[in-house]
């Protein structure tokens, strides 16, 4: 009886483990479809009943899983999160610390944000849509975007205690620079279709690396631009009176 007993047990435990699984595998495959369908129609736009058509479930069966709308909206906002650190900030920290560093960081940023230029960035969107609505969905995906600058500050703050940037370079206007890039890149080149948007983001990373730059750790452009400017004479001041009378 007692061995009969303890057999039933561990495959009760068994199964449980499998059915548990099987459940968290269900609503990561639910949570990937509806992140590639707020990429198309925004956070907003996500509905159980539209998520359980793309999954072919029923909306009961969705629902299980989130418990309301807005639990899956930010469930999607923390997948988002996951995989804009694996792509962008953990590549970044095999590089080494300071400057070289911060170039990865960016690097990573801009290549995310070229692959996004067609499907759309949920940091920027869902922006756009809960600017203004006080919630935990809004606390949620302001939460995620406030990390990674915290992240990108610290990166320029290394940079200069690193010595690769001048002394009195201000870290928050640099990291609010590189932050204004990629805004302004996504909105030319997704909504805008401006022709060369990534080549003058590139460009507006070089010019913030000039400016805050130390003269050996600047791009060779920017340092020959200011060897150049260095070394223009000044133009000679017109004769005076007293030296023409000479």
């Amino acid at each position: 009886m007692t061995a009969d007993r303890s057999r039933n047990t561990k495959a009760d435990a068994a199964s449980g483990g499998r059915a548990l699984q099987k459940g968290q595998q269900t609503k990561a495959l639910i949570v990937d479809a509806a992140l590639g369908l707020a990429t198309q129609i925004g956070l907003e736009g996500l509905s159980i009943g539209a998520l359980a058509e793309v999954m072919q479930m029923s909306k009961s069966g969705v629902f299980a899983h989130f418990g309301s709308r807005e639990e899956l909206q930010i469930s999607v906002i923390r997948e988002y999160h996951a995989r804009f650190e694996d792509e962008v900030f953990y590549p970044a920290m095999q590089a080494e610390r300071g400057l070289p560093r911060l170039k990865a960081m960016f690097a990573n940023w801009m290549k995310r944000t070229s692959a996004e230029i067609e499907a759309g960035c949920i940091y920027i969107s869902g922006a756009v849509e809960f600017d203004d609505r006080p919630g935990p969905v809004r606390d949620a995906l302001a939460g995620s975007v406030q990390t990674w600058l915290a992240a990108i500050n610290r990166g320029v703050l290394q940079a200069k205690e690193a010595g690769h940037l001048r002394a009195d370079a201000d870290h928050k206007q640099m990291a609010f620079e590189m932050h204004g890039l990629i805004l302004a890149l996504h909105y030319e080149a997704r909504f805008l279709k401006v022709p060369m948007s990534l080549e003058r983001a590139r460009t507006g990373f070089t010019n913030i690396l000039a400016r805050y730059g130390l003269d050996d750790a600047a791009p060779a452009g920017a340092r020959s631009a200011r060897s150049s400017l260095k070394a223009v004479p000044s133009t000679p001041s017109a004769p005076t009176k007293s030296t023409n009378k000479e």
